[in-house]
């Protein structure tokens, strides 16, 4: 892999990994209800679960999926459905307690696992790794080239998506009246199915 097809995979990665998405808005919303502390767990379980993703899909499950076409189907349906489910859980989670005397809110940040375990069931994140490793890899796909689009991915995405979290944690001083906190709950829920419009008229994921 030469040093432009590198700092083309930088750029790309970046793009991809900045841009709103499942993950970005999650952690938004995520930031804003508990903070960066609590939400540090989910930030760490979608850069190191998305990076696995890219390893496991550079290693064979891009050569499945090219032999059953029907599986980019069945993967937009699954996981259309789960974040229609993540979007109302958004917008109906109870809002959060400053005052640590108080009880605390059902509500609870994704944990480390279920935040890579989601990265199998975003669509963008399935057309980021896809491309990722159909575009910057070798026909060839050796392992050290896989790895090297893994660990980029990896490099640049743990910044990126911070800077949503981030920007929620800023937010939550400003949301402290749970009216106001219920519609921004709200509205990231609507801006996670939005962010399925490309998904949802492409004919692959």
């Amino acid at each position: 892999m030469n040093n432009e097809i590198i700092t083309a995979l930088i750029a790309f990665a970046f793009v991809s990994s900045i841009t709103p998405g499942p993950n970005n808005l999650m952690l938004l919303a995520s930031g804003t209800n508990f903070g960066f502390k609590r939400t540090l767990p989910h930030l760490l379980g979608v850069t190191i679960g998305f990076t696995v993703m890219v390893m496991l899909v550079g290693v064979g499950l891009l050569q499945l999926f090219d032999a059953f076409p029907l599986s980019y189907l069945i993967l937009k349906v699954l996981s259309v459905a789960y974040l229609f489910y993540l979007a109302w859980k958004i917008a109906t989670s109870a809002p959060f307690e400053h005052d640590d005397t108080r009880s605390e809110s059902k509500a609870k940040p994704f944990t480390f696992l279920q935040a890579a375990l989601f990265q199998w069931v975003n669509p963008k994140a399935w057309a980021v790794a896809l491309t990722a490793i159909s575009a910057y890899t070798p026909s060839f796909h050796s392992m050290i080239n896989v790895a090297m689009v893994a660990v980029i991915f990896g490099a640049v995405t743990l910044p990126s998506t911070s800077a949503w979290v981030l920007i929620g944690a800023q937010l939550r001083r400003f949301l402290t009246d749970p009216f106001r906190l219920q519609v921004f709950n709200v509205c990231a829920a609507l801006l996670l199915i939005a962010s399925l419009y490309p998904i949802l008229f492409s004919a692959k994921i």
